[in-house]
């Protein structure tokens, strides 16, 4: 019988915890726990591996405003960077895990439309986190835009939807080869079209949305978002706070979530969802396998 296929999106969060130093070190003993996880699931689904960037990219920004000799690089390289960086670290240590699977990491572009909205209302959180105070002089020096996450702050930067996987096929073919494929890291390198050509865009798009747009192209059976909560929450951080097991879009779609952190999440599930996916998964990287057989975390399906 062949494998079902899932999506799988890691948060980039997931591999650089808040508060972690955004070291190397760090990142890899981070990741060798997601691998760990992630291989169970690989014995029993293919899987497609979509990867967050917030934190590392964020880092390249910083490192880049430092350095005085050379313009900063734009963010569409910056993501193209973390795509080879994080997916390096990942694909060393699946062939460590499984060596006698085929592995494949791809950098990937993903088309956005230049006349999104989101470019007018940059709601992305990127790099580390900050105390308020220090995340005010850190915009005011640098021209950034900073808004609260959680009882930190944060830089945002615009997050546009993504129009078009430009390696879709390959991806596919990939797929349909048996290969854990690593792919659309980071949302995917942000890229429009114009006059024929490909031209990088100032953006970071959201890994989860992305990661829902490729489980549709692939018509994958699953989408499962993996995190640093055990799911999707209600009255998050007040003492009557509790997990959501089952939902609907419907049901969700009564409910506001934070726009920096969850909401990107729940729309994602939700256009999956209402494009013919069957379930959404999300919940704590630690629970992957058991997301997926509805014993732990969040499950979206379709409303009756």
């Amino acid at each position: 019988m062949a494998k079902q296929t899932v999506v799988v999106a890691l948060g980039g969060n997931a591999l650089l915890r808040r508060g972690e130093p955004l070291e190397a070190d760090v990142q890899r003993k981070n990741i060798q726990i997601a691998v760990e996880t992630i291989s169970q699931i690989a014995q029993e689904y293919n899987v497609v591996l979509v990867h967050g960037n917030g934190p590392q990219v964020g880092l390249l920004a910083l490192q880049g405003l430092e350095y005085k000799k050379v313009s900063p690089y734009p963010l569409d390289v910056l993501g193209s960077e973390t795509q080879g960086m994080i997916g390096y670290m990942l694909m060393q240590e699946f062939k460590n895990k499984m060596p006698n699977t085929n592995v494949t990491c791809m950098l990937t572009q993903m088309t956005v439309d230049p006349k999104d909205p989101a470019f007018a209302d940059p709601t992305k959180p990127i790099g580390p986190v900050y105390a308020e105070t220090e995340a005010r002089e850190m915009a005011e020096k640098y021209h950034w835009t900073i808004k609260p996450d959680g009882e930190y702050f944060r830089r945002v930067v615009p997050s546009p939807e993504p129009t078009g996987i430009v390696e879709h096929e390959a991806i596919e073919k990939l797929v349909d080869e048996g290969h854990l494929v690593i792919c659309t890291g980071g949302g995917g390198i942000p890229v429009k079209r114009e006059n024929g050509k490909l031209i990088g865009v100032e953006a970071v798009i959201d890994k989860d949305m992305s990661a829902a747009y490729l489980a549709r192209q692939l018509n994958a059976d699953a989408l499962l978002i993996l995190t640093d909560a055990d799911g999707v929450f209600l009255d998050w951080g007040k003492p009557t706070q509790h997990v959501i097991k089952n939902a609907t879009p419907r049901e969700l779609s009564k409910i506001e979530f934070d726009a920096g952190s969850m909401g990107p999440k729940i729309d994602a599930s939700c256009e999956f969802i209402k494009n013919g996916g069957t379930v959404v998964g999300i919940g704590s990287l630690k629970d992957g396998l058991d997301i997926l057989k509805g014993t732990a975390g969040t499950n979206i399906t379709r409303d009756v």
